[in-house]
């Protein structure tokens, strides 16, 4: 015969099971939160409810299987855990979206994390994060299954935060850039992948941002950092560091967007390894940049792409990058152009580029577009002066082919264009 305190243990193990199996378990001290709620697969309707109506410091746990949603969305809390069993095991699926512009909208969190799942396959953004502090996204797979234009813009996309980590995090298939990082202000973006995205990754207007020990490949464009005109705030004091940044090649599929101008990303030729666009104090080194067959290294302007960028200059808006040291770079590139970049209008450029070095000199035929490609255009446009490094470009490369200033504000004169492989005024001092 059973105690009456045996009897009463089962009972509380019963009812406990119970709450589990029905979506509504709650319990103190769950990793410091005051409330868990668990759900499994069949209770969408139960999880978009807890979303609404969820309190501060709780933690939303989905079990392992296939989750298909509308939408989900949270605002205007603090201390939020939401938490899969791993990507690949729990899996929030946006196919069937029917309204909407992002599968998961987060909207003045201060204390918000996401971790162990994968989303996938939204109408917009997979995961938009917006107006937040402390953020962590942490090995969250975020995929369109089909990369084309009808894929999202942003797989993973804080907006206008502060104190934002991701971290093990796989982006793809996004018809503008896997891992978007803008108008924050101190991001970390480490131990990611993304490929087969117009751009790996993107720190857009962003402060105080270091990007290391990424892989971004099989995209259009590998890693681009840059400044528009008309945001909330400029951009800057950017590192890149030990990523490997190789073999983005493939046809740019974006959509119109925020890259420069209306042509948005649709600016970044195939072959892009690196792009840094109207920004300043930027430092990449010690990366792996490899097989990006149109241009290693970009550095340029925002009149590269805006022919009315200094009509926009402002307290958050400068369009001539600055402050900009590359240096210990491991840098390749294969023997021709991807055939996208021939198809694209910043690609004929680059082509037109490579061919003027070697109608200028003879002896570079057979030689490749050098690996960093400065478009030239300095302050000197603004001051009339003729300093020879007025933005204090600092190129710490050594090797053949490295560096060529494309003469841009010359482009479209062809008797004056003669863009120039000196690299001795911008050498680091």
């Amino acid at each position: 015969m059973r105690s009456n305190g045996s009897l009463l243990l089962i009972a509380a193990f019963c009812c406990m099971l119970f709450a589990s199996c029905n979506g509504h378990e709650e319990k103190a001290g769950d990793e410091g939160y005051k409330t868990t709620l668990t759900f499994g697969p069949g209770q969408e309707a139960k999880i978009a409810e807890a979303f609404l109506s969820l309190k501060d410091s709780s933690v939303i746990r989905l079990a392992a299987g296939l989750y298909k949603f509308d939408n989900l969305s949270l605002a205007q809390l603090r201390h939020i855990l939401i938490s899969g069993e791993g990507a690949g095991k729990t899996i929030l699926d946006f196919s069937s979206q029917s309204q909407g512009g992002e599968g998961i909208r987060v909207t003045d969190l201060k204390g918000f994390t996401i971790q162990n799942m994968t989303m996938q396959n939204s109408k917009g953004d997979l995961l938009k994060i917006n107006k937040s502090e402390n953020v962590v996204i942490t090995n969250v797979h975020a995929i369109w299954e089909k990369a084309d234009s009808s894929s999202g813009g942003y797989a993973i996309y804080p907006v206008l935060c502060k104190h934002v980590l991701i971290d093990s995090c796989v982006a793809r298939g996004s018809s503008d850039a896997g891992i978007y990082v803008g108008q924050s202000d101190s991001a970390i973006v480490r131990h990611c992948n993304a490929f087969s995205n117009v751009a790996g990754c993107e720190i857009e207007n962003t402060t105080h941002a270091e990007v290391y020990d990424n892989e971004f490949h099989d995209n259009t464009a590998g890693f681009l950092v840059f400044d528009l005109p008309g945001l909330s705030k400029r951009g800057g004091f950017v590192k890149a560091y030990r990523n490997n940044i190789h073999n983005n090649n493939i046809r740019n599929f974006a959509k119109a967007g925020s890259f420069g101008t209306a042509w948005g990303v649709g600016n970044a030729s195939p072959g892009s390894g690196v792009i840094i666009l109207a920004t300043s104090n930027v430092e990449i080194y010690e990366n792996q940049i490899k097989d990006n067959n149109s241009c290693s290294i970009t550095i340029a302007s925002g009149l590269a792409v805006d022919d009315k960028a200094l009509e926009k200059v402002g307290d958050s808006y400068f369009p001539i990058s600055k402050n900009i040291s590359i240096h210990d770079n491991t840098v390749s590139m294969g023997n021709a152009f991807p055939q996208p970049a021939y198809e694209h209008h910043i690609g004929k450029i680059l082509v037109g580029i490579e061919q003027q070095l070697i109608a200028q000199d003879a002896s570079r035929k057979g030689k490749r577009l050098p690996f960093i490609m400065y478009d030239g255009i300095s302050t000197n446009l603004l001051t009339h002066g003729a300093a020879a490094n007025p933005d204090s470009l600092c190129i710490g490369q050594s090797g053949e082919n490295m560096f060529v200033n494309a003469d841009f504000l010359n482009i479209r004169t062809p008797a004056k264009w003669h863009p120039s492989t000196d690299m001795t005024p911008y050498r680091c001092k």
